[in-house]
């Protein structure tokens, strides 16, 4: 995310200047974060890439290296800081960080406690939701961590939405001065349960806390403690599944998968087959892969899809409570 133009209105710069942090984008695994300066020049496997080429394009660009391959200019959105920071710790990814923001309620104008913050993920994604006139306050235990992480926001120019701050949130609890102050609070702590007490004391009336733990006996014992002064207590897993999309080429009456499946088995045919005639348009077969037949361009033109195999499985149990309010 780049720096707004406007305090008064969420417009972001749209073109490259000198100093920015752009995110070079080979393809959808392969992207690095770079700071564009006018005597800077990138090399990677393309060729290289002159900076000062760069400076006044619109962000989105495709640009040429000398050999005549492309990179893609994009701005550093949360979406993919997300996928290029360091990892200091392990990271939120953006299934848990969508699911966070909304159910937190996050909305311009808010004020947000966070700890820890670790590497940041979560950070951008919220300082983004409460801009331009919102704030997050975000602590760390570890100083080392919490440096580098304001030298990120500076880089990805939110630093005047983000306070980081070194504190133990486990043992001393949140800062007096922000008492009463929160809309929300997310935890990300090995014991968050004792947080909770402080976190109650930091809130508006019906603010809303989230705690996330990789493991469900912490989920347990952090919901014992929020049934105190919580309402509303809800755990969520977010498991996300990821599909792989592909045209390919096949004669009518062939059998659908019959590369893959050969290729899964040691180049032995599995038993069972989907055979394509000129009247299927939606076909599953026995692989996994959903079957449409595209007769806009060609009768043996099919589009495949599968789940990926690298899909991402567990990543931790998302909690939300809500403030009791007394009156």
């Amino acid at each position: 995310m780049l720096p707004t133009e406007s305090k008064k209105a969420l417009s972001f710069k749209r073109y490259i200047e000198d100093g920015d942090l752009v995110i070079v984008y080979e393809r959808h695994d392969v992207m690095k974060p770079v700071k564009v300066t006018k005597d800077g020049v990138l090399q990677n496997r393309f060729g290289f890439y002159r900076h000062s080429d760069w400076i006044g394009k619109p962000l989105g660009t495709k640009v040429l290296s000398n050999k005549g391959k492309f990179v893609y200019l994009l701005a550093p959105t949360p979406e993919l800081w997300t996928l290029v920071l360091s990892h200091r710790t392990q990271i939120l990814y953006i299934a848990d960080i969508s699911f966070v923001v909304m159910y937190l309620e996050v909305v311009p104008g808010c004020v947000v406690l966070e700890s820890g913050t670790g590497s940041g993920s979560l950070s951008t994604s919220l300082a983004r939701a409460v801009a331009p006139t919102g704030h997050v306050y975000s602590f760390d235990f570890h100083e080392q961590r919490a440096v580098c992480a304001r030298e990120d926001f500076e880089k990805t120019g939110i630093s005047s939405l983000v306070t980081v701050e070194v504190r133990d949130i486990q043992g001393q609890g949140f800062p007096e001065k922000l008492s009463g102050l929160a809309d929300s609070v997310f935890l990300d702590l090995p014991q968050p349960w004792l947080a909770v007490p402080s976190a109650a004391k930091m809130l508006k009336e019906d603010g809303v806390l989230c705690s996330f733990s990789p493991c469900i006996e912490q989920v347990q014992r952090t919901c014992e403690v929020l049934r105190s002064d919580f309402i509303e207590i809800r755990t969520f897993e977010v498991l996300l599944r990821t599909y792989e999309v592909k045209e390919m080429k096949v004669e009518t009456g062939a059998m659908i998968g019959e590369s893959h499946d050969e290729e899964a088995n040691g180049g032995q045919r599995p038993s069972k087959r989907k055979h394509i005639s000129n009247d299927d348009k939606h076909i599953s077969n026995d692989d996994g892969y959903a079957v449409s037949q595209d007769n806009s361009s060609s009768p043996t033109s099919v589009v495949m899809a599968r789940p990926c195999s690298e899909a991402r499985g567990h990543t931790g149990y998302l909690t939300f409570a809500r403030l009791q309010c007394l009156s």
